[in-house]
């Protein structure tokens, strides 16, 4: 559990290096964009797999009981959740579990809201599908992102608004929801027949003194009207294995989700994945705790770093995640030209803050999840590229 090892991932077909040139135009930048972690997975993890690779066959594989029992578990002693293991059942991905139930359960033309500025995905897995996009931005305040209940209000009023995709704990902007925000928007949408699809695949990447809380967790009747999608992947650093699973308890919608996935032959899964996330979940919390107050440890360096050297930029600090929301506004660049400087002059390979939503304007996001030696690094580039343009 040394996080301040650097570890080289060439070699590894690593997208957050190979798609550099293809994103930054140079490989000539730090990559602190895509968000997975330069930390070597749990070692109990590792041996897991080892151990299943050195079995010579690696055709179809089934998921068995401890592969459900482990989230189950899981569940009940990160979260408090009490999930029955019938609720549960595995999918490829989250964004996959998105597309998936945007085609069970609305049609094309439907409305879907979104709350900008947002994980670029929840975008396309609504137009791609001939869906549209209902907008409800959250409101940047000075003691952080908001939800703003009256606009969802009127817009789920309509009869065309049939889905909401949940980003909780949010990305980017690191809030984790509270129970009476929750609450508020569950209700909200039980009231005008909403689904709500929540995607908690951060949940366990808390900071904060207010803990995740799953939202179907809240009550019987939000458990019945909402999906909920989760994975070892960001916590352990397993996004490869692609494995994750939703917890449903309505038993309709779940069955609608597993005529999905059975019309599209994604059942089967990953043998590794499988494996990792049974290890994970049964050995992985040591590491998880240590890996928190590392990541904390980086996100307080950079609060720390801009408040005293570039104080004109803004940042609420996430309550979750290892991602960071950087506003540039101060700085009185149009969105090209701070990336084009960004990239240019700072050598630093971020996230495009219009790729989030129009709420995006003069944002970058920062991945800290990575050693302090290459945050310091980095920080000290954007700095002395700041101060350049300064004199």
């Amino acid at each position: 559990m040394n996080f301040d090892k650097i570890v080289d991932r060439s070699g590894t077909n690593a997208l957050k290096l190979e798609f550099r040139e293809r994103l930054f135009g140079t490989e000539e930048v730090i990559p602190l964009w895509v968000a997975d972690m330069d930390f070597k997975a749990p070692q109990e993890v590792v041996e897991t797999i080892r151990k299943r690779a050195a079995h010579p066959l690696y055709g179809y594989t089934n998921r068995d009981e401890d592969f459900f029992q482990s989230i189950v578990k899981w569940q009940k002693k990160r979260h408090l959740w009490h999930v029955s293991r019938d609720w549960v059942e595995f999918m490829p991905g989250v964004v996959p579990t998105l597309i998936m139930a945007i085609q069970a359960f609305t049609n094309e033309g439907d409305k879907v809201v979104i709350q900008p500025p947002v994980y670029p995905p929840f975008f396309d897995v609504v137009k791609d599908h001939g869906r549209v996009i209902e907008e409800n931005p959250l409101l940047d305040t000075k003691k952080g992102y908001r939800m703003d209940f009256e606009h969802l209000e009127r817009i789920t009023a309509s009869d065309d608004v049939k889905m909401l995709i949940l980003c909780h704990p949010h990305n980017p902007v690191g809030r984790v929801w509270n129970r009476e925000e929750l609450t508020r928007l569950g209700t909200i949408c039980q009231k005008n027949k909403v689904l709500i699809v929540s995607d908690e695949i951060h949940a366990d990447l808390v900071h904060g003194d207010q803990p995740h809380l799953p939202l179907a967790s809240i009550s019987p009747e939000l458990a019945e009207n909402t999906i909920t999608c989760m994975a070892p992947s960001k916590t352990f650093n397993i996004a490869g294995l692609n494995t994750s699973y939703v917890i449903v308890p309505n038993e309709r919608l779940r069955k609608r989700l597993q005529q999905k996935l059975q019309a599209y032959h994604l059942f089967t899964g990953n043998m590794f994945g499988a494996e990792a996330l049974k290890s994970a979940y049964k050995d992985g919390e040591v590491w998880l705790e240590a890996l928190l107050e590392y990541i904390r440890g980086n996100i307080e360096y950079v609060m720390d770093f801009v408040e005293q050297n570039m104080p004109e930029v803004r940042i609420h600090k996430p309550e979750a995640t290892y991602l960071m929301w950087l506003d540039f506004s101060a700085w009185g660049m149009s969105d090209a030209k701070l990336r084009k400087f960004i990239i240019e002059e700072a050598g630093l390979g971020l996230n495009y803050g219009p790729t989030f939503g129009t709420q995006g304007k003069n944002f970058q996001r920062l991945n800290v999840a990575s050693s302090r030696k290459v945050i310091e690094k980095a920080m000290a580039q954007l700095l002395e590229a700041r101060n350049q343009v300064a004199r």
